[in-house]
């Protein structure tokens, strides 16, 4: 039986509104949608050019999810965005031309060549570096919650992590501490439907993952993680509820990996019909729709910000491809901390 609440969506201007949303707010995220897939979209045709070393990991159908919790976060607040979140790093405002520089391990990629293609972030946007081990970043997010409470800052944690990380122990780790203490953390939960090629129903027997939140301790929230707006609110209001001494919550974002794991995948196991159904709720032109309706924006006015998306997108790559190969003498620098800062 489900305990966790689930988000009604909302629908009218009143309600964005009463969520602190202007209509430059609105284009915002929008623009940040566009952008986030577009990076995507071009890193899939740099891979097949030879140009992304490795493997490619893209969360498409994940736009919503990612930049609604964002744009809800504050500039001191701290994240630990996975894979499938790149509208995380835009809305902090990771430029893009930095992350087709780490797609391409350049020396100006985030992680300076030196890590996975996906394994970014820039802390000084308040954001840590995922491992491939997922979950062992929702420790991370609540070791940085609990300093925030013992420091008496009024900052947020946000943790995110996929439904098939919520199997392994530190998730179960972190959830526990963060009910104990109180601690001002949010945990997002990027539930795609397969955990690689397992479905949830072979991985948990709960209704909902959110449904664990209040085994802890704290609220668990279902979200449709397609609805961009509804995402913020709930987001927000979690975010802040944390800020102000309200503990932990757990929101999960329904959504549906819209390509494979990765590039070397198929993903022929997900039925047709559910990608027929989630593709009828592309998060773009879901948020598109709703502008037109709801903002009364124009055809025009679309037009304008998506070839600005463009353009920056191939300005990116171009920056991106001047950028310097990494220099095998500085393979340790940045890795190992100095004497000196250890003092």
């Amino acid at each position: 039986m489900a305990v966790a609440r689930e988000a009604t969506p909302v629908e009218s201007a009143e309600d964005v509104r009463a969520a602190d949303l202007d209509r430059e707010d609105l284009l915002q995220i929008y623009r940040n949608m566009l952008i986030t897939r577009g990076i995507e979209e071009r890193g899939h045709i740099l891979y097949r050019q030879g140009k992304i070393p490795g493997s490619f990991y893209t969360g498409r159908g994940n736009e919503a999810a990612a930049v609604g919790v964002a744009t809800a976060m504050q500039p001191d607040d701290v994240g630990t965005p996975i894979q499938r979140d790149m509208g995380v790093h835009v809305t902090r405002g990771t430029p893009p031309w930095r992350i087709f520089a780490q797609y391409m391990g350049r020396s100006d990629g985030l992680a300076a060549g030196k890590d996975g293609n996906v394994h970014m972030a820039d802390i000084r946007l308040g954001l840590m570096a995922m491992v491939s081990h997922l979950p062992a970043m929702m420790p991370v997010a609540v070791g940085c919650a609990l300093s925030f409470q013992i420091r008496k800052q009024p900052r947020v944690a946000v943790g995110w992590s996929g439904d098939g990380a919520m199997a392994r122990g530190d998730a179960h780790e972190a959830m526990n501490l963060a009910g104990v203490r109180k601690l001002p953390v949010v945990f997002i939960v990027d539930n795609n439907q397969y955990a690689y090629s397992t479905p949830n129903r072979l991985s948990f027997a709960c209704e909902h993952l959110a449904d664990r939140g209040p085994a802890y301790g704290f609220e668990g929230i279902v979200v449709d993680g397609t609805d961009v707006v509804t995402v913020f609110r709930e987001a927000q209001r979690a975010i802040e509820k944390a800020r102000e001494g309200g503990g932990p919550t757990i929101i999960e974002l329904i959504t549906l990996r819209m390509e494979g794991h990765a590039v070397h995948d198929d993903a022929g196991y997900v039925p047709r019909e559910l990608l027929a159904e989630f593709g009828s709720k592309d998060p773009l032109e879901r948020f598109r729709s709703w502008l037109a309706e709801v903002e009364d924006c124009s055809d025009d006015e679309f037009s304008a910000i998506e070839d600005e998306v463009r353009a920056w997108i191939e300005a990116g790559v171009l920056e991106a491809e001047t950028s310097p190969q990494p220099d095998p003498a500085d393979v340790r620098e940045g890795v190992y901390a100095e004497t000196e800062q250890l003092g």
